[in-house]
């Protein structure tokens, strides 16, 4: 007969937004908490809200959350009797939930034999069709030879997705269109895959053509009870990784909602599995749908399904993990109005979406959103962990409205001192299609120079603000001294740059807090309403409005209409970037990040576009290629190596001047 299993001291064994998180519920439900923490995250914001926190670093920050005994010791110095491992990290390791058992500790989530069950891709894949659930026609075998695995990619038929049978995120996870691609691919996969998970093991799936990707949130007691919440839509997505979330799923009718969900339930069921999971499936143009894998853990996106159902799936897993039958029947869950999540990552969409890392300089969240995160101003983003760094949700009576508010919050929120992705989420919420409820997984791809397009308009507005505020904030001029001493016939000059791209302007005073700012044949008439240390209300040419801002010294960091922007003194501005400064034969580092690979040694000749070092930042691979034909020269860093963003990583003695630099590739 089953037993309960009561605790009273949870110790969360994650960090930032998703170990608040769960603090949360569980300090509402009467839990202790305690938090572990990393030399990087010392102060960090999950470790000064717990109740006791206990340090598991290590000299390399990105392995300290994955040190199981480190973990065990800190719940037995601290008293703790039940771990919940959040996700991501230790979420849907086995050997962590046996460990936790062994060790007398409540573990919250499945049994170590669930996710061994199903943390495989191929084993789980197995067993779906055992149990008749749909899946992709694939190759899920132990035979891992590349001679073999071309083999299988050639008859299931091209293009062909190649996914690690570990973890998820969408690493080591690579489409291929053509066989000539397949090795290369191939290898790339399962490098990252060994790099994230410890295992290169893939297995092979025909590509569905622009599917919806569709989840089902599943919750299952050790009774034998088990119930699912509905579904989300997860198709909006940048490297198999999401960006956009909804529920419920603008795809779904009520009656596809009940078969996907008995499906998921029936699969729960089978397995004897206990706690929160998800059962994910591509969802094609004709209304099929596949199993693609389940997650044994709590989702970043589990916020949208609490918003409509009213139900707080924490608090849900905690009392399942103590042995609380499910206090919930199918026909008892209620679905109300749409709930909407974007997520905000620290990475550069111009750039291919490259990882960013460094400090938060101003932080303000839009009061009328939920939003998940564990940032201030001054907050350190480093660059060990994965790219997101908060999540905006919001709830409306109607898909629209949810949309509309998601899209106003975010424009609302002050993020300014590390590039994100803020701008490039609006656009995409923006985006005809999004708004129609047609995004499929293809959405990005499909648009994406639209959704990357800049707004010319508001850049040079912005460009013009950004000259009266480096004079009104400049740290030579005393607060609250007059303009007067500036003569109208003796315009200020200013040089500065708008995210690299140089400005000039003059600026002159005219009467009262008046200016007027000259941009090449642009005239602009300002005035300056009420100035704040973090904020401005001005008028420009006649419409007034507000902006955020941050000074220090030489930079001025400026949130504009939604847009964060970084202006410098252009005598003062920050080393161009890796790829425009590749002409002289520098490759340099494109950004923090750890040396996983070197394909070449000084001596070697190179082709343009070559792979030459490839770098891994917040848990992806990022190539940097030859910029032109050469022969290397020197190579400064080896397998192991941590290289600061702009490092000079190797150089090339060029046969003939360089033409258009060719930048690192993702």
């Amino acid at each position: 007969m089953k037993q309960p299993t009561p605790f009273q001291k949870i110790l969360i064994a994650n960090r930032g937004e998703i170990a608040l998180r769960v603090m949360r519920s569980a300090t509402a439900l009467g839990y202790r908490t305690v938090a572990v923490y990393s030399s990087a995250d010392a102060g960090a914001r999950h470790v000064e809200e717990a109740g006791q926190a206990v340090y598991i670093g290590q000299a390399q920050p990105a392995q300290s959350y994955l040190r199981i005994d480190a973990i065990i010791e800190a719940a037995r110095r601290s008293g703790a009797d039940a771990v919940h491992p959040g996700y991501g990290f230790l979420a849907e390791n086995a050997a962590f939930a046996r460990a936790c058992r062994e060790a007398g500790l409540v573990f919250i989530g499945p049994s170590a034999e669930s996710i061994v069950a199903m943390g495989n891709k191929a084993g789980a894949k197995r067993l779906m069709m055992a149990a008749d659930v749909p899946c992709i026609p694939g190759y899920q075998g132990e035979d891992q030879d590349e001679a073999r695995l071309c083999a299988e990619a050639e008859r299931i038929g091209f293009p062909v997705m190649i996914k690690a049978t570990a973890g998820g995120g969408g690493r080591g996870m690579r489409l291929v269109p053509h066989a000539r691609a397949f090795p290369e691919l191939l290898r790339s996969a399962r490098s990252e895959a060994q790099g994230a998970f410890g295992d290169p093991e893939v297995i092979l799936e025909r590509a569905v053509v622009e599917p919806r990707h569709i989840e089902i949130q599943i919750l299952a007691d050790r009774y034998g009870n088990a119930i699912h919440l509905g579904e989300r839509d997860c198709s909006v997505q940048r490297r198999h990784q999401k960006l956009i979330e909804e529920a419920p799923s603008p795809a779904v009718s009520a009656e596809l909602r009940a078969r996907m969900g008995a499906t998921a339930v029936a699969a729960v069921k089978a397995i004897g599995y206990e706690g929160a999971g998800t059962l994910e499936f591509l969802l094609d143009r004709d209304g099929n749908y596949y199993f693609m894998e389940m997650n044994t853990r709590l989702q970043v996106e589990h916020p949208v399904t609490e918003a409509i159902t009213g139900l707080d799936l924490v608090a849900l897993q905690l009392r399942i993990a103590a042995g609380e039958p499910l206090p919930l029947r199918q026909e008892d869950v209620r679905f109300s109005g749409h709930a909407i999540e974007v997520r905000l990552c620290a990475e550069d969409a111009d750039q291919g979406f490259m990882p960013q890392s460094g400090e938060i300089a101003l932080w303000q969240a839009p009061p009328a959103l939920r939003v998940e995160h564990a940032l201030g101003s001054g907050a350190a983003i480093p660059p060990y962990y994965d790219s997101m760094i908060a999540k905006l949700i919001s709830y409306g009576g109607t898909r629209d409205e949810a949309r509309r508010k998601l899209s106003q919050g975010l424009e609302d929120l002050v993020a300014l001192g590390v590039t994100t992705n803020q701008v490039f989420l609006g656009r995409c919420l923006a985006h005809p299609a999004f708004a129609a409820g047609e995004a499929t997984t293809a959405f990005i791809g499909q648009h994406q120079d639209a959704l990357l397009q800049p707004d010319a308009a508001l850049r040079q507005r912005a460009a013009a603000l950004a000259a009266l505020l480096l004079y009104e904030t400049s740290p030579e001029r005393q607060p609250g001294a007059p303009a007067a001493s500036l003569a109208p016939t003796l315009p200020i000059g200013l040089r500065y740059r708008v995210n690299g791209a140089e400005h000039q302007a003059s600026l002159a005073y005219g009467a009262g807090n008046r200016f007027a700012v000259a941009m090449g044949e642009s005239r602009f008439a300002f005035e300056t309403i009420a100035l704040g240390a973090h904020s401005v209300r001005f008028s420009c040419d006649g419409l007034v409005e507000s902006a955020t801002f941050h000074r220090d010294a030489s930079t001025l960091l400026l949130h504009y209409q939604g847009t964060p922007l970084r202006i410098e003194d252009h005598t003062r501005a920050a080393a161009a970037r890796a790829g425009e400064a590749a002409g002289d034969g520098k490759l340099r580092a494109s950004m923090n990040g750890r040396v996983v690979n070197v394909m070449v040694a000084a001596g070697d000749q190179v082709e343009a576009g070559q792979p030459m070092v490839t770098l891994e930042a917040m848990k992806m691979e990022h190539i940097h290629v030859a910029p032109a034909a050469g022969r290397v020269g020197a190579v400064h860093v080896q397998v192991g190596d941590q290289a600061a963003a702009m490092r000079v990583i190797a150089e090339i003695e060029f046969e003939a001047p360089p033409a258009e630099p060719v930048k690192a590739a993702a």
